[in-house]
């Protein structure tokens, strides 16, 4: 069973794997539906794993 600080450090982790691909990706903004269609599949490909 996973602990609290496990809990919050894996959020972090997400976090600032989300913040680097929209960093990395070359472009300078992104819509609401952008972030959230990003972020659909970035939890698609994390479900496969």
């Amino acid at each position: 069973m996973e602990t609290e600080k496990e809990r919050k450090d894996t959020q972090q982790a997400i976090l600032y794997e989300v913040r680097r691909l929209i960093k990395n990706s070359g472009k300078e903004s992104y819509t609401v539906e952008e972030l959230c269609d990003l972020l659909d599949t970035i939890a698609e490909a994390k479900a496969q794993e």
